[in-house]
């Protein structure tokens, strides 16, 4: 069993008057939080809001690049080479740490959002973009990956300190993936149910795929997506069944 673990949120994916999630209320349950960085959503405001209140909470900041589509919040494809996502990379990166350090707090990891997750997680092209990218902005910045990815394998190899992740709000395939949200049954919005599958996955050190196969993996953190209904319920739930359990809830990179 564990001795202790995080748990994430997105957050910051609003977009000028319009608000995404409960980003205020989720910085008094979470341990860490990831940034939009203005590409699937957020804006230097809301950027800035969230750094200086995680800062006052002892919250984490990371950075949470994804494809420039606000439309449809970063969840689809979009076609770029290996040169162009460094760049949509390290623009977004440097546009979470310039925020955080203006506000007197500091960036201390990247994970990618939606579409573009879910293409570095596998795609050894993008994934070894997303650690190039990293390896030349700020090597000390921590790397979260999908647990049991080809990204994971190759931040290893390539001797990038990273974490990996479980969700609370997701099910997964066979192959150890998320399932699509297009498929009935992808995202859980039941908060008993979400904690009660995470206290199993952590006692197991395992994902539970939706046909109870177990993936055996490592888990650092646990995310909480910010926009799933229920998202402030189900954190303070998996928090309080963590903590219930004898497992310390802290962020795997301490903030300054």
């Amino acid at each position: 069993m564990l001795k202790s673990v995080d748990i994430n949120c997105d957050m910051g994916e609003g977009f000028g008057p319009y608000t995404i999630g409960q980003d205020d209320e989720m910085l008094d349950v979470v341990t860490t939080s990831n940034l939009a960085c203005g590409f699937h959503a957020g804006d230097f405001k809301i950027m800035a809001d969230i750094c200086a209140k995680a800062k006052q909470k002892g919250v984490a900041v990371g950075a949470h690049p994804g494809y420039p589509d606000l439309w449809a919040f970063g969840r689809r494809h979009q076609e770029f080479s290996q040169d162009e996502l460094r760049q949509l990379l390290a623009y977004q990166i440097g546009a979470a740490w310039a925020m955080a350090r203006s506000v007197g707090h500091r960036l201390t990891h990247v994970k990618a959002h939606g579409a573009l997750g879910h293409l570095v997680a596998d795609n050894e092209m993008a994934a070894q973009a997303l650690i190039e990218t990293i390896q030349k902005v700020d090597d000390t910045l921590i790397l979260s990956t999908m647990a049991g990815v080809t990204l994971e394998r190759l931040a290893e190899s390539a001797g990038v300190a990273y974490v990996t992740e479980i969700y609370a709000d997701r099910a997964y395939l066979d192959s150890g993936r998320l399932v699509p949200r297009t498929q009935p049954g992808a995202v859980i919005h039941n908060a008993d149910q979400a904690a009660a599958r995470v206290m199993q996955m952590i006692e197991e050190s395992a994902i539970i795929t939706q046909s109870g196969k177990r993936i055996p993996v490592s888990i650092d953190t646990i995310c909480v997506h910010g926009d799933t209904d229920g998202a402030l319920q189900m954190a303070k739930k998996v928090r309080a069944s963590l903590e219930q359990a004898g497992i310390a809830v802290k962020p795997y990179c301490q903030p300054e």
